[in-house]
């Protein structure tokens, strides 16, 4: 397979054509292959990267985590906070020479909301949207939405990209087949090959903002004619290549190949995203055992951080033990309601068991067999698990395969499963609206299927607060509520670097993976 691979790379290079290769053409093997196009019909992290290159946003967050204006130029609020109205900026133009007005921009909205669950709760506090006038857009509530710019500008899963009102009047239920953005790239689909490489251009008529970039906000200043993901699976023959200068850079190296790039003096590390990822576990909450709270809460004093970070990650210098779960150094960040859990005390977890009347079941425990930075947590939760006084059936399969398995409700006998585990970036984690493994509405919610009425009405209540320090003792009291009643474990935080050849200088910080600023040499 190695040899298969290595071949296949090295005649798409042989096979690129010599215009293909100017100094201003960046190749990158980028963390998956870019299968789907629609920025809002899947919340894999490649497709939102896709959407960042060929699309704008009307906010965006700025490296503060501070929302910032990017389409719009002025906006202002009612006295009541009911009626907001926005007016777009001076030289908006879409791929094909046609200008954005707020037409395009309210049927995008509206298509976002249907997807997104941010987007969902703004919706239902939604009276009205509409175009007053080319560059005029007016959103009425039935009640206050205090976070309403930084719901415009959410930059992760789904954030809310602006389309043409032709392709955003798609059904959200279908995707969209016409890619035209208004973005600083253009998706070049003829040169798309699934498996093997996609292609943007730089769109010559963006017009940046004039302030400097920041996080996700400010002037997007395209400096590359080209742009190339190319597709290498194996993460060595991938190194191999940005070693001999063939690609450019590698956005997610393994992190234990890391010191193998670090010895090549053509090759640097760089961290685009300083709050990183924290990985999640979560319950099932539909079937036995973990339809009892009782062994929800065993489970989470029989865990740890330290063993997951290290036995995962391996290097200190990129993770961090984090109880909190909506991220450490992030505005919300708090040790609310994690006393007693994730310490591993085996014995107060057998204890509980007991309490509880657990019958020595095994628990089916999924395991992701073909990501580097997921593959080692299963056998991790397997052996803590098991000292806790658990029975665990540890089940292995690709992560496409645990992706499909967890979204079954079905009974374990019929393909079910009892824990599953993950990793997110921590940005979509940062507030209990913003983070979906808060989301507690049963059958809506993410894998796992919480249901608890209590979260929900925080949930809420959050979304109508503007005060900084109420929606902190909001967030308090949703973060001790969740692990209360174990709707998802938070099992530490860590950094994904990035690994570029050193001619390649300006990307962002940011958690998102963008391609403007950044200059070739």
């Amino acid at each position: 397979m190695l040899r298969r691979t290595l071949f296949a790379a090295l005649a798409l290079f042989a096979a690129a054509p010599a215009h293909a290769q100017p100094s201003k053409t960046l190749k990158v093997v980028m963390q998956s292959d870019l299968k789907i196009l629609d920025p809002i019909w899947t919340t894999a992290y490649i497709v939102r990267n896709h959407g960042y290159m060929i699309y704008d946003t009307l906010f965006s967050l700025d490296a503060k985590l501070e929302p910032q204006p990017q389409m719009v130029d002025s906006w202002t609020v009612s006295d009541d906070k009911l009626t907001w109205t926005f007016k777009l900026r001076d030289g908006l133009k879409w791929h094909d020479g046609q200008p954005v007005t707020a037409a395009d921009v309210v049927p995008s909205i509206k298509r976002w909301t249907e997807r997104d669950t941010l987007g969902g709760l703004l919706a239902k506090q939604t009276q009205e949207m509409k175009a007053v006038d080319d560059k005029t857009f007016q959103i009425v509530l039935k009640e206050p939405f205090g976070i309403m710019l930084k719901a415009l500008g959410k930059p992760s899963s789904t954030p809310l990209l602006i389309m043409p009102e032709r392709v955003a009047r798609t059904p959200s239920n279908q995707q969209i087949s016409d890619f035209t953005g208004s973005g600083p790239f253009v998706f070049k689909k003829d040169e798309w090959k699934p498996g093997e490489k996609v292609v943007y251009t730089r769109f010559a008529d963006y017009k940046p903002r004039a302030e400097p970039p920041s996080g996700l906000a400010g002037g997007k200043v395209a400096k590359l004619d080209r742009v190339e993901w190319v597709s290498i699976p194996d993460t060595q023959t991938a190194i191999n290549a940005l070693q001999q200068g063939e690609i450019d850079m590698i956005e997610q190296p393994s992190h234990d190949l890391l010191p193998v790039i670090e010895k090549d003096k053509n090759v640097e590390i760089v961290i685009p995203d300083h709050l990183g990822s924290t990985y999640i576990l979560r319950f099932n909450w539909k079937q036995p055992p973990f339809n009892d709270v009782r062994i929800r809460r065993a489970a989470e004093v029989a865990l740890n951080q330290k063993d997951f970070l290290q036995g995962v990650i391996g290097d200190p210098r990129y993770y961090k033990v984090c109880k909190a779960v909506f991220g450490c150094g992030a505005p919300f960040e708090s040790s609310v309601g994690m006393d007693g859990i994730l310490e591993s005390n085996f014995e107060e977890s057998k204890k509980m068991l007991k309490e509880a009347g657990y019958d020595g079941t095994p628990i089916v425990l999924l395991q992701s067999t073909d990501l580097a930075v997921l593959t080692n947590l299963a056998p991790i939760a397997k052996t803590l698990l098991e000292r806790g006084g658990f029975k665990v059936d540890m089940q292995s399969m690709d992560w496409q395969t645990v992706v499909s398995r967890r979204s079954k409700k079905d009974p374990i006998a019929q393909g079910g499963w009892n824990i599953s585990m993950t990793a997110a970036a921590a940005v979509l984690l940062i507030d209990p609206v913003n983070n979906h493994y808060a989301e507690a509405s049963g059958d809506r919610a993410q894998f796992g299927w919480p249901l608890d009425e209590e979260i929900e009405r925080l949930r809420m209540a959050f979304t109508r607060e503007s005060d900084p320090a109420k929606q902190k003792q909001i967030a308090e009291q949703v973060q001790k509520r969740m692990m209360d009643q174990g709707v998802t474990v938070p099992l530490g935080q860590y950094l994904q670097p990035m690994a570029r050849r050193k001619g390649v200088t300006g990307n962002i910080e940011s958690p998102v993976t963008v391609f403007w600023n950044v200059e070739k040499k």
